[in-house]
């Protein structure tokens, strides 16, 4: 009974750090405000590259890039698995493995994963968008142990329905969350000081 009651409590404590660890783990979110898109990733990263399409972000152990297409015409299904194969075979990676991720809000995520020749790991992801004629590709390289962070990166991508993506900004970037903000308050003010005024009338006493 002594030992049940010590494994109880070894399990809790387990638990706990656990959750803890889950809480504790700080995210950065960027926005992607011309195609209204949104994701999240781990702190502390380094942008190492930022253009109207393409996105890459590095840390210590991982690196993450992600690239956007348009849809082709044609076999979804065969078009991107094909793509992914060959990306792969770019890479020169092996023990490749169709992936069973799923990207909420979205069409459809095609994804491979595999080894690469230095022998750390990579997920490259397709993600089909429901709103517009877009393709996501994400692409992680990182280290053995990572996986479960690599697939939450993945799967916070997301793209807002209310809101219509804003087609007018063709060079806008990649943002923080807190810099996309400034920027809609910098616009709203801009939008507001370009609005006529109203005249007022002039009566007679």
């Amino acid at each position: 009974m002594k030992h049940f009651r010590h494994t109880i409590l070894m399990t809790m404590a387990a638990l706990l750090v656990a959750l803890a660890a889950t809480v504790d783990a700080g995210a950065t979110v960027y926005n992607w405000s011309r195609y209204d898109l949104s994701f999240e990733t781990p702190e502390n990263g380094f942008v190492t590259f930022n253009s109207p399409t393409r996105f890459e972000i590095q840390w210590e152990d991982m690196v993450m890039t992600v690239q956007l297409y348009s849809q082709d015409k044609g076999n979804e299904k065969k078009l991107l698995t094909e793509n992914l194969q060959r990306k792969a075979l770019g890479y020169s990676m092996y023990d490749l493995h169709d992936g069973k991720i799923k990207v909420k809000g979205f069409k459809k995520t095609y994804s491979l994963s595999g080894t690469m020749p230095d022998g750390s790991r990579a997920i490259i992801a397709d993600i089909v968008s429901k709103h517009q004629n877009l393709i996501i590709e994400v692409t992680v390289n990182y280290i053995y142990g990572n996986r479960e962070i690599v697939e939450d990166m993945i799967k916070s991508f997301a793209e807002n329905k209310k809101q219509k993506p804003n087609h007018d900004r063709k060079r806008q970037k990649v943002q923080t969350k807190e810099d996309a903000d400034r920027q809609k308050q910098k616009d709203k003010k801009k939008e507001d000081s370009d609005r006529p005024q109203r005249k007022e009338q002039l009566y007679d006493a």
